[in-house]
């Protein structure tokens, strides 16, 4: 569930494990914990059941919106539809096509857990072109 991946309250954490996850996919959900749509993402069907399958290749942690000091990263990514997922690769920002005219992210959740893994595999699988 959500209170067992790592969240992120400060502007500090999220820099550290942007510069500190090398050789992984970095995945950061951005949204709150008591919006029903990221429970949902995080608890009932993906993120949580997932994080365990993806760690070979992934770190997932969950970014909290309502931290004032996080806002920078909340302004930044343009995170105005919760949840949003950003992902980096060696402290780079990932682009992604979602089928949406923005690339910078992917928002809302997915319908099965396999569709996230399927997406974090393929961000993973683009780095290695």
């Amino acid at each position: 569930m959500s209170f067992l991946m790592t969240t992120l309250r400060e502007k500090k954490e999220v820099d550290s494990i942007i510069r500190g996850t090398i050789d992984k996919v970095l995945v950061l959900r951005f949204g709150r914990s008591t919006d029903s749509v990221c429970l949902h993402l995080d608890d009932i069907k993906k993120l949580s059941k997932s994080v365990r399958e993806v760690s070979k290749f992934a770190t997932v942690a969950l970014v909290d919106i309502d931290s004032a000091d996080t806002h920078v990263y909340v302004k930044y990514f343009d995170i105005t539809l919760i949840p949003s997922i950003v992902f980096f690769f060696n402290a780079h920002h990932m682009k992604m096509d979602s089928g949406s005219a923005d690339h910078t992210k992917w928002v809302g959740s997915f319908q099965k857990k396999q569709d996230f893994i399927d997406v974090v595999e393929e961000s993973g699988d683009s780095i290695h072109l």
